[in-house]
């Protein structure tokens, strides 16, 4: 029993570092990525008041996720209007909004994936549609931790 134990432990504490998208309501894993400590994400979406592109930039450190800028186009409902204490607003060559600065741990990411327009997942120079992988109108969720799954990149389809 304690050689099992000591072998579950290892395989454990072996297994990669994973960004893991999880079907909101069964909580299944749809999807696993490998990462690395201070390796970034991002989600991208048209927001449904607006039309415009919104994406949402995100870290991992330290086995968590944190939020650190969002990109956008224009203001809408949701969308930051005041730039708070150690954020910064910049302005990129395309008209972009970029506020950076954010620095927040992220313990419940969730998006519910559009039914109009889809969320599109950029990691590890891969672009993922969410919808194909979870389907339209389905709630994701994000977390990061380790994998028994030893060969992170995975898809349930």
């Amino acid at each position: 029993m304690v050689a099992i134990l000591a072998s579950v432990t290892i395989l454990y504490l072996m297994s990669p570092l994973c960004l893991h998208i999880k079907n909101g309501d069964t909580g299944k894993t749809v999807l696993a990525y490998p990462v690395k400590n201070g390796e970034e994400f991002s989600v991208t979406f048209i927001h449904s008041v607006n039309n415009t592109p919104v994406t949402d930039v995100y870290e991992i450190r330290d086995k968590g996720i944190y939020v650190v800028r969002t990109i956008y186009y224009s203001f809408g409902a949701g969308m930051q209007t005041v730039i708070e204490d150690d954020q910064t607003l910049e302005f990129g060559p395309d008209g972009s909004m970029i506020v950076s600065g954010f620095n927040r741990k992220m313990d419940n990411l969730s998006y519910i994936v559009g039914t109009v327009s889809d969320h599109i997942l950029e990691i590890g120079g891969k672009t993922i549609s969410l919808r194909e992988q979870c389907g339209k109108n389905k709630t994701v969720r994000f977390s990061c931790g380790r994998s028994f799954i030893l060969n992170c990149k995975t898809s349930s389809k």
